[in-house]
């Protein structure tokens, strides 16, 4: 009798041990546990921990919460303005609600992985070239909005989404950098062109200043000798005022006049009576 009931107490315990092992689940910290009791979804998710499930009735599916980065496949599109570009993202989301994720959708991470390719073209459509290399913050935010809405109903949050790059034809590469290489020499030749004009302005006021004190042009005239003199490798050219050679010009014409006038006076004066021969 008391073998029997040995017995019987070791086939219940394990059968037990076997129960409980059939039975047993661990849900990790960064997971969710939803229950499927003979295909029915039982109220209520599955925390983190130990948990226990009734063998061959019900099935435990567990949902990963963590953020999932998704890359998204380089999309081919033409912009707004007619520029073949191709472009590809990344989507970074979570699911918020383990049986949304489960139920209402077949797979989730394929699903947005679609609908991110589809809002990625919809979006190149509507946008500029400039927009799509200069403004990509709105687009982003774009971007998001078109995935997040149907997400939401899927139990998946939409936390970012960012285009990584944008790939341009060599054709259109070359265009962009001859504009570019336009735009800067205009700005040089605006900036080239401004400096000549104050510079003129400069030296007008300079003019004027000179014309009320002309001994200011003479030292002038020293302080740009002296400085070219310290170059001892330098070919001295000395510049001659015009107003020096009108003085000497002046000059000139008077000697000229004193020696005509001189010259006459010698002619006019009476000279020594002539010699006669005996």
């Amino acid at each position: 009798m008391v073998e029997e009931l040995l017995g019987a107490a070791a086939a219940a315990g394990t059968a037990g041990v076997v129960y409980v092992a059939a039975a047993a689940r661990v849900v990790k910290q960064y997971e969710r546990g939803v229950v499927f009791r003979l295909g029915r979804l039982l109220d209520g998710v599955r925390g983190p921990g130990f948990t226990m499930i009734v063998p061959f009735v019900d099935r435990l599916h567990k949902v990963n919460l963590q953020i999932v980065t998704m890359p998204v496949p380089a999309q081919e599109g033409i912009t707004r303005d007619n520029v073949t570009v191709r472009v590809d993202a990344v989507v970074y989301f979570k699911v918020v609600d383990a049986q949304s994720a489960l139920v209402k959708v077949e797979d989730y991470k394929f699903a947005v992985s679609q609908m991110a390719q589809t809002s990625l073209r919809s979006i190149i459509g509507k946008s500029d070239l400039d927009d799509l290399l200069s403004n990509r913050e709105k687009l982003n935010q774009g971007l998001e909005l078109m995935i997040d809405s149907p997400a939401v109903g899927w139990g998946v949050q939409v936390d970012r989404v960012e285009i990584k790059d944008v790939s341009l034809p060599e054709t259109m590469k070359r265009s962009m950098a001859r504009q570019a290489e336009a735009d800067r020499e205009r700005r040089a030749r605006i900036i080239n062109a401004d400096a000549e004009l104050q510079a003129s302005k400069k030296l007008a006021e300079a003019a004027h200043q000179m014309a009320d004190a002309p001994s200011a042009l003479q030292l002038r005239l020293l302080q740009t000798v002296m400085a070219v003199a310290a170059e001892k490798n330098s070919t001295l050219v000395l510049p001659i005022p015009v107003e020096l050679l009108r003085f000497l010009e002046r000059g000139g014409d008077q000697g000229a006049g004193h020696s005509a006038e001189r010259g006459a006076e010698r002619t006019t004066e009476p000279g020594p009576p002539p010699a006669i021969d005996p």
